[in-house]
C-alpha cells in the first residue's frame, strides 16, 4: 500500500513540473518505507547478546557451585538463539529497535545512492539532476545532487531540504515537506541553471514510493 494518496501524488508531480518550468535542472523524488530488512542484523545483535548472557550464566554457575552439563548447556543456548530468530522473523517491526543508527543511516544512503543511479538521475544532459530521497523506518532523508550542481551549490543549502523534509516526516505531515522541499531545490536550481531555449524534460515528474 502506498504512504501517500493519489491527490498527494498528483500535488507533487504538478510542484515538481511548475519547478522544473523555470530552470534546466531536473528533480526525482524516491520515498521508502524503508531501506533494508536488517533481519541479520537484528539476528547478530541478538546472537551476541544471547552469548553474552551465556557466559554470565556460566559464571553465576560456577560462582554458586551450580553444575550444569555442556549438552544442556549448549542447547539451551541454542535454543534461545532460535527462538529469538524466529520471534525476529515473525516481527519485523522489532528488527529497528536492534539496529544501531548508524547502520540504519548507512543502509539508507546506500539506498539513495542506488535510487540515484537505478533513475537515471545522473544521466541529464548537464548533470543538473537533484533525488530527494526519505526512508521512513530509518526516519532518514537526503539530498542527492549531481556533479554539475554540488559544483555550484553549497551542501548547507541541501541541509536546509533534508531539515525539511525530517521535520515534515516527523510530524505526519510528508507530503508537505516534499511540496516545500521540491519548491526550494527548485529555486536553488532556477538561480544556477535557469531555463534555456530548447530544454527537454529529461526525467519523470512523479514521487515514486518503494
Amino acid at each position: 500500500m502506498r504512504v501517500m494518496n493519489e491527490a498527494d501524488h498528483v500535488n507533487i508531480a504538478a510542484a515538481i513540473r511548475e519547478a522544473e518550468s523555470r530552470t534546466s535542472g531536473e528533480i526525482y523524488a524516491v520515498l521508502a518505507r524503508r531501506s533494508d530488512s536488517y533481519f541479520f542484523v537484528a539476528g547478530f545483535m541478538v546472537a551476541c547478546g544471547i552469548l553474552f548472557a551465556a557466559v554470565l550464566v556460566a559464571v553465576a554457575a560456577h560462582w554458586f557451585w551450580y553444575t550444569i552439563t555442556l549438552p544442556v548447556f549448549g542447547l539451551a543456548i541454542l535454543s534461545a538463539l532460535v527462538t529469538a530468530l524466529l520471534v525476529l522473523r515473525l516481527l519485523p517491526d522489532l528488527h529497528m529497535w536492534l539496529v544501531p543508527k548508524h547502520i540504519r543511516y548507512r543502509r539508507a544512503h546506500l539506498n539513495a545512492s542506488q535510487q540515484f543511479l537505478a533513475r537515471n538521475v545522473q544521466l541529464t544532459t548537464k548533470r543538473t539532476g537533484v533525488l530527494l530521497f526519505v526512508s521512513l523506518a530509518e526516519r532518514y532523508a537526503e539530498v542527492v545532487a549531481d556533479a554539475g550542481i554540488n559544483a555550484k551549490v553549497a551542501q548547507q543549502e541541501w541541509n536546509d531540504i533534508v531539515a525539511i523534509l525530517i521535520d515534515h516526516a516527523g510530524r505526519d505531515e510528508l507530503p508537505g515537506g516534499f511540496l516545500k522541499a521540491i519548491k526550494k531545490a527548485g529555486l536553488l536550481l532556477e538561480e544556477h541553471f535557469p531555463v534555456r531555449p530548447g530544454d527537454i524534460n529529461e526525467l519523470d515528474d512523479h514521487l515514486v514510493e518503494l
